[in-house]
Parts: structure tokens; C-alpha cells; sequence
């Protein structure tokens, strides 16, 4: 299934239950929210070592499974409801990121872009 294919998937089964009306840009942003919410509840208080292995527990994968469906599926019905091509404007933001984030400034630190050095400092 691709991202086309989802977002049509989707959109049948918000209009098969009349769904489009509460599907409002604020309505989705929040839900969007509110499911990411419920993935970061999974991994709160773990170590990163138990983060590493969260999905080794049948049970607890399953339910990270679930929470990032919940996130993906927001997510595409937010992007379907505002027209938003979710394949381009990945694209777009990637190429900006390389710019921002050139890779002999950028490798091996997680400073934002507007504290690597520039250039001239290297």
C-alpha cells in the first residue's frame, strides 16, 4: 500500500461513517497530537538501553504498532484534508535540510543548524 493508497483508504472510511465533519484542520492537528502523545507515554521513564529493545515484548510491540498507525493515519488525513502532498513536501524539506545540515558541518552531532559552525570557522 502506498501513501496514495492509504490516504484513499482512509477517506472511505471517514465518509463510509460521515466522519469528513469533524475532520477539520484543528480537530486532526489535535488527534495527531494526542496519538503521538499516547507513543512518547510507551517509552516514557525507559532507559535508552530499554528503548532500544521495546519491541521485544510481544505485547508492547504491539501497542507501538498501533500508536504510530494512529500517528501515520492523522497524519495523512490532516495533509489529504489541507492538500498537502505529503511525497513533495518531504522532498522539499529534505533538500533544505541538506542545506542547513551540510553533511561536513553536520556529521556526528545533534546541534541545530543554527549553531553548527560555519565555513569559515572550520
Amino acid at each position: 500500500m502506498d501513501l496514495q493508497d492509504m490516504r484513499a483508504a482512509l477517506a472511505e472510511f471517514v465518509d463510509q461513517r460521515e466522519w469528513r465533519q469533524f475532520h477539520t484542520p484543528k480537530n486532526l492537528a489535535m488527534a495527531l497530537a494526542g496519538e503521538a502523545g499516547e507513543l512518547v507515554t510507551l517509552f516514557q521513564w525507559l532507559t535508552p538501553e530499554e528503548a532500544e529493545r521495546i519491541m521485544e515484548d510481544p505485547q508492547t510491540a504491539t501497542q507501538v504498532r498501533h500508536e504510530i498507525a494512529d500517528v501515520l493515519s492523522y497524519l495523512i488525513r490532516l495533509a489529504d484534508v489541507l492538500d498537502i502532498d505529503l511525497a513533495a513536501v518531504l522532498q522539499e524539506k529534505i533538500r533544505l535540510n541538506e542545506q542547513r545540515y551540510p553533511v561536513h558541518l553536520a556529521r556526528g552531532t545533534a546541534d541545530k543548524y543554527d549553531r553548527l559552525p560555519t565555513d569559515g570557522d572550520c
